[in-house]
Formats: structure tokens, C-alpha cells, sequence
């Protein structure tokens, strides 16, 4: 039993020094090639619709796994231990995590659209600042929803999210359909503030550190649910502020 436990420990400290070790040559990516994210977006027409899309989404998934793949790291252990012994726990673990980058990749697809279609509206080159502010304020008014809270409730909790969504048949398809129900909560808690990254600037590694960092609090800090109503109304006094200022 000792012997077990102590295979079972070296198993998920490799694990979660894995999943750090690919967050930080995330990070060194985009330290290294920031201004790819900015590129497309700005010189969308410039570019070529669609490889300036595929630019964007590349980048925009090395962004994913650098900001929001650490914030899994619950969930993928707590996955790790269920799965146990079984045949192939590597390739399951690998595709629960594939399942939740997808998700989030699909919705960097859905935001470079919403945000080229944007750039093509006059009133928003005219009026970027104002845009900038309406975007702290949705982001704001965002965490104070309902919707907001039962996402971030299901990425608080773990053990109960594996136990429901984990049904141990059909173990590779389930082991990706676990990932990408965890994305998409994920996305549900998390998309308003990720919606910051086009006002403040998408290249902005100095933003990314902070965002990220804020998502983590919210979802695995045990005060980071109480987090979310502070920083809402910091989030909107902040649009506030930007929209007399600017």
C-alpha cells in the first residue's frame, strides 16, 4: 500500500510538472512572438482572411495553454487518480486535455470573427476607446450573472465534475468528452474576461500574466469565488474610468 502510494505521488508530481513545463514554453513563446497575436487582428485585410484566422488561432492556442492549461491541473490529477491503473492512463489523461484545448481553440475561431466583423464597423475606429470601455464593463456586469457562477462552481469543483461526466465506458472517446465538457464551463466562466485581451491589447504578455493569473485565483484559490464580486465592480469602475477619460 506504501509502495502505492508513493508510485501513485511520483506519478502526479511528473504530471503536473509536465503540464508546467508546457505552460512555460508557452510562455516563452508568446514572450518571444507576442506581437502574432496582435498581427492578424490589426491587419486582418492586410493579411489574407484566411491565413490570418489560422495565424490567430495558432497563436491564440499557445495563449490558451500558457493562461488557462495551469487552472486544470485539479482536475487533471483528481482524473488521474480515478482512472488509476487502467490501460493506457497516459493517452486518456492526454486526450481529456485535448478535449479542453479544442474547445477553447473553436472559441478563438468564434472570437477573431466577432472581432474582424468589429473592425469593419465605422463607429468603433472612431471610437476605440469607448469600445475598450464597453468591453471592462461587460466583463464586469459578466461576474455578477448566474450563468458566470454555475460555470465557475463546476470548475471549483473537481472530484464531482470527473464523477459525473467520467462514465468508464468507451474509455478514449469519454477521456475526450470529459475534456471538452471541462472547456467549455471553462469557457462559460472565463470568456469575458479572455474578451479583455482585444481592449487592452492582444499581443499584451504583461495583461496575459495578469488575466491568467486572476482566472487561477477564481478557480482554485479557496476565496476565489468571493473573489469574482470585487473584481466585477473593479471591472466596471475601471470602463468606467476609461470611457470619461478617454
Amino acid at each position: 500500500m506504501i509502495a502505492d502510494a508513493r508510485v501513485q505521488f511520483w506519478h502526479r508530481a511528473l504530471l503536473v510538472g509536465t503540464i508546467g513545463v508546457v505552460s512555460i514554453a508557452a510562455w516563452v513563446a508568446l514572450w518571444q512572438y507576442g506581437t502574432v497575436l496582435h498581427s492578424p487582428v490589426h491587419h486582418h485585410h492586410a493579411a489574407g482572411g484566411a491565413g490570418s484566422a489560422w495565424l490567430f488561432v495558432g497563436a491564440w492556442t499557445v495563449m490558451t495553454m500558457a493562461m488557462m492549461l495551469p487552472t486544470t491541473v485539479p482536475l487533471v490529477a483528481v482524473f488521474h487518480t480515478i482512472v488509476g491503473r487502467r490501460p493506457g492512463r497516459a493517452v486518456l489523461i492526454g486526450l481529456a486535455i485535448a478535449g479542453y484545448l479544442v474547445i477553447w481553440t473553436l472559441t478563438g475561431l468564434v472570437f477573431y470573427a466577432g472581432w474582424t466583423l468589429i473592425q469593419r464597423v465605422a463607429w468603433w475606429q472612431a471610437h476605440a476607446v469607448a469600445g475598450s470601455a464597453a468591453a471592462f464593463m461587460v466583463a464586469g456586469v459578466y461576474q455578477f450573472t448566474p450563468l458566470k457562477y454555475r460555470c465557475l462552481d463546476k470548475c471549483r469543483s473537481p472530484l464531482s465534475f470527473v464523477l459525473s461526466y467520467w462514465q468508464g465506458e468507451h474509455d478514449r472517446r469519454n477521456a475526450f468528452r470529459l475534456g471538452a465538457h471541462h472547456g467549455l464551463f471553462c469557457v462559460g466562466c472565463c470568456w469575458a474576461l479572455m474578451l479583455l485581451m482585444f481592449a487592452v491589447g492582444v499581443g499584451s504578455v504583461g495583461w496575459m500574466l495578469a488575466l491568467g493569473a486572476v482566472m487561477a485565483i477564481e478557480k482554485n484559490v479557496r476565496w476565489g469565488r468571493a473573489f469574482s464580486a470585487p473584481l466585477g465592480v473593479t471591472l466596471v469602475a475601471g470602463g468606467l474610468a476609461l470611457f470619461v477619460l478617454g
